[in-house]
């Protein structure tokens, strides 16, 4: 079983890794290039927003991914899911690289970004059920927090992979040679990416919970609504200062930066420290999570972000990189302690046959609220107020909720994952 499990968390972590890597790349590709190469016409900040627009529609094709990936994952199973998800979603981030830009044929090129970026998003939303059930559903209940952190981490290693690879081109690029055809390269590095993790995921076995559990007579949508809408209703509160923070954190932060006139390569470095150490605590805190509960990490991560919030603003403005880095990494630290036991948390709350479909939705519609207004209402709130203070009261009010929703629900550490859960 040992052997079984590192091998199953392995595919998972590395094809995550390959999924946010492509998902992230668009959100730092926005705030550095995007608004200058599909919305020339707009003065920078505008510019900007727009470009974020684009990005928010990955979110909102998110709950339709979970939804169907969700409907198909409980009839036919978590492995077939995950390698159509990866295909798509590398097919996707290839051909964004592959875009004409403004410049070249005008208002399709817009278009045809905003069309990549919905399969980015329908893609996205299949994967991440799927890569988290398969590893909770393989591993023991003892310690399924620290197993199923394990994929979790690939948003950050993902997020690291992406900045890293921007961060190496800015350094060594000019301005012109970057926006001239240096943006396109880490976008074409995902077809082999790719297929590196596709040779991966098509080696591991279908998740023995899911093959030993009857099929429901109902659709999957019908049993997570009938049975599980409160916990639907958890999941989502659950994600709000969660998602909501890791974007402010990690993408909001290079246009925040830029407005305050820091280079981006002193902004992209910072992130990837912070990204790198945000990778190897995320199994710390879920496997202190198999130890204490997943409502206690939850917990103490809301109220952590909800207060730095307001440090973290002041720490970007001194444009020193030592403080600029503090304020990333202790922000993604209290991001960590509600995203390593997530998996495991929201895993625990769904039966079997509704498990992908209930995790996906509850998740994923979270999503459009939370990470994909996130760096919108940022923006805007910048350009309206002309202060960061308006925006820490946003993720303030946020962690407000995401602890009421937490508080609220029932500890599930220790489940058993292949008992029927009706409740």
């Amino acid at each position: 079983m040992a052997t079984s499990i590192k091998k199953i968390v392995a595919a998972s972590l590395i094809g995550t890794t390959i999924e946010w890597y492509d998902f992230f790349l668009y959100g730092s590709a926005a705030a550095l290039v995007f608004n200058k190469l599909f919305f020339p016409d707009a003065d920078p900040l505008t510019g900007t927003l727009l470009a974020f627009l684009t990005y928010a529609v990955g979110f909102i094709a998110r709950p339709l991914g979970g939804l169907i990936f969700g409907h198909f994952g409980d009839r036919l199973g978590r492995k077939k899911l995950l390698v159509v998800s990866l295909l798509l979603m590398g097919a996707a981030t290839f051909l964004i690289g592959c875009l004409p830009t403004y410049a070249a044929v005008g208002a399709a090129a817009p278009l045809l970004l905003t069309l990549l970026r919905l399969v980015q998003g329908f893609a996205l939303g299949g994967e991440w059920g799927g890569a988290v059930l398969i590893v909770s559903e393989h591993g023991d209940a003892a310690r399924r927090g620290f197993w199923a952190s394990w994929p979790q981490a690939g948003a950050p290693g993902g997020n690291l992979l992406a900045t890293g690879v921007l961060a190496v081109l800015a350094a060594t690029q000019s301005d012109e040679a970057f926006l001239a055809w240096g943006w396109r390269v880490p976008f074409l590095l995902s077809g082999v990416l790719v297929l590196i993790g596709l040779w991966i995921r098509l080696s591991i076995t279908e998740s023995p919970v899911f093959q030993q559990a009857e099929p429901e007579e109902t659709a999957p949508i019908i049993g997570v609504l009938r049975h599980h809408w409160r916990d639907v209703v958890v999941a989502i509160g659950a994600r709000l200062a969660e998602n909501i923070s890791f974007y402010l954190l990690t993408v909001f932060v290079i246009t925040y930066a830029k407005t305050n006139k820091i280079e981006n390569t002193t902004v992209l470095n910072a992130v990837l420290i912070a990204s790198a150490i945000h990778f190897v605590t995320i199994p710390m805190w879920g496997a202190l999570s198999d130890r204490i509960g997943r409502r206690p990490m939850y917990l103490a991560g809301a109220a952590g972000i909800g207060l730095w919030i307001f440090a973290f603003f002041p720490l970007i403005d001194t444009g020193n990189f030592l403080a600029i880095t503090l304020a990333i990494t202790v922000g993604l630290l209290f991001h960590g302690m509600m995203y390593g036991p997530q998996a495991a948390f929201f895993a625990e709350l769904f039966g079997t046959r509704m498990r992908y479909t209930g995790v996906s939705i509850g998740a994923q519609l979270s999503a459009i609220v939370a990470g994909a207004l996130a760096p919108i209402i940022a923006v805007a709130l910048l350009k309206g107020y002309g202060s960061s203070l308006p925006i820490s009261v946003y993720l303030g009010l946020a962690a407000v909720l995401t602890l009421a929703a937490v508080y609220a629900a029932r500890e599930t550490q220790g489940r058993d994952l292949a008992e029927k859960v009706n409740a």
